[in-house]
């Protein structure tokens, strides 16, 4: 199958920025005149978009869906933590992420405690002392536990200073976007393929259902 057609599986939508009267964007305009029907009749439910102003930088841009281990990885990779002790936080967290058996127990045993949910919308209003409460608290120990491991480890993480985790967000946001001044039309193609990549890595648009159901949580009583 041809890259082209997997486009639509992988990114949402695709524009081109451009300005009409510049030589710098021939490239991209060029490449999108010569390649959108074809693009279209692969990807027919997929927005392609040419957006053209005067003195546009000529870029391609999509949407990615980050995750948080994304973001740590992303952090770790270009040395963005100023502390080595945040860097080992970020290490530690992303290994609770990588541990799918702390994770079912981590949501399982959030329902240990009958007609009780800790993460109830407004719990810490209508109920701020159930932790003290002896049923409840003793029901959801474990759960306990590991929300106040993994939040503790986050708050290790997000403490840097000069917003230097805000700033590694917007960092890694801009890699949906690829600068293409003066490009030509196969620097084009190569930027819009290390997008799809991108998105393979990022996204999930065509899910693959389970043939069954694995589990099953009750739902309230009175419906």
């Amino acid at each position: 199958m041809s890259w082209k057609a997997s486009l639509s599986r992988h990114l949402p939508v695709v524009r081109f920025f451009g300005c009409p009267k510049s030589p710098a964007s021939r490239g991209v305009i060029g490449w999108y005149s010569k390649n959108y029907e074809e693009l279209k009749m692969l990807n027919p439910t997929m927005s392609l978009l040419l957006r053209c102003s005067d003195n546009a930088m000529p870029a391609i841009t999509t949407e990615l869906s980050f995750t948080t281990s994304h973001l740590l990885k992303y952090m770790l990779q270009t040395n963005r933590f100023k502390s080595e002790e945040r860097a080992d936080a970020a290490r530690t967290f992303l290994g609770y992420l990588s541990d799918p058996a702390l994770k079912k127990e981590y949501q399982t045993s959030r329902w240990d405690s009958p007609g009780f949910d800790p993460m109830r919308p407004f719990v810490e209003e209508d109920q701020p002392d159930w932790r003290s409460d002896p049923k409840i608290g003793a029901d959801l120990k474990r759960y306990i536990e590991i929300h106040d491991m993994l939040e503790n480890t986050w708050k290790v993480v997000a403490s840097g200073p000069d917003d230097e985790f805000t700033r590694a967000e917007n960092a890694l946001l801009m890699c949906q976007r690829v600068d293409l001044w003066c490009a030509g039309e196969g620097e084009v193609e190569a930027a819009l393929k290390h997008l799809l990549n991108l998105g393979k890595e990022c996204n999930d648009l065509v899910p693959d259902t389970p043939e069954y159901v694995t589990e099953y949580y009750p739902g309230a009583s009175d419906l």
